[in-house]
């Protein structure tokens, strides 16, 4: 087996940034790596999420519920697992996600008002993911702590991941959503014990290169 990173945050905490520096260092050292990334825009599993995110099932993101829009996620990483990285994965290589099972906890719980309810969706998108899917298990997922005042700010001026448009998902021109899941997502990573990293220190944004050696010190355990 190989080993599964993931890096995960609400949006615009830097995954995607942070996701390529580590694999660019992880493979100067010597390592076979494989990045991926989710949704997986360019392939037709993620044809539910890109409908959803565009608002073809409605305009806001609880006009679909947590545990139907998860499914959509789910779908689209079984497919991707079983023709592009499960294979890498089984014969050793590390596998790099920006996203992973820990997205659908940070988006979707966030739409769930009681921790008695989280719990138990956490429980059953466990089941779907691991159980059900057979998806692995990460062996660290690492938080990047972002808050939303700071993240809608880096977001104004990036452009869609699914159309490459200007024009902002469902998820992304909420910005109570955005502070729902923010802090849905600092209750999930203490309830999950993901590696949390801060983007933030004393009210100023860490740099880059900062974050990137946090990152780095908690995953090189991990490394084979």
């Amino acid at each position: 087996m190989g080993v599964l990173i993931v890096i995960d945050g609400v949006d615009a905490s830097g995954k995607q940034t942070q996701s390529k520096l580590l694999s660019e260092r992880l493979k100067h050292e010597g390592n076979d790596v494989k990045m991926i990334s989710f949704p997986a825009y360019d392939k037709p599993s993620s044809t539910l999420v890109k409908m959803y995110l565009n608002g073809d099932f409605g305009e806001k993101p609880s006009d679909v519920n947590a545990y139907a829009t998860s499914t959509f996620y789910a779908a689209d990483r079984f497919s991707t697992y079983r023709t592009d990285w499960g294979s890498d994965y089984n014969t050793g290589t590390i596998i790099l996600a920006d996203r992973y099972v820990s997205s659908n906890l940070i988006h979707q719980a966030s739409k769930i008002d009681t921790d008695d309810e989280k719990d138990k969706f956490i429980s059953w998108l466990d089941d779907l993911e691991h159980n059900i899917y057979s998806l692995p298990r990460p062996d660290v997922t690492v938080f990047l702590d972002m808050p939303p005042e700071y993240g809608i700010e880096l977001m104004r001026d990036r452009a869609n991941k699914a159309d490459g448009t200007d024009k902002k998902d469902i998820h992304e021109s909420d910005f109570e959503y955005l502070k729902k899941s923010y802090e849905n997502a600092v209750y999930v990573a203490n309830r999950c014990g993901w590696k949390r990293i801060s983007c933030v220190n004393n009210g100023e944004l860490r740099s880059v290169e900062e974050i990137h050696e946090d990152i780095y010190s908690t995953i090189k355990e991990y490394l084979p």
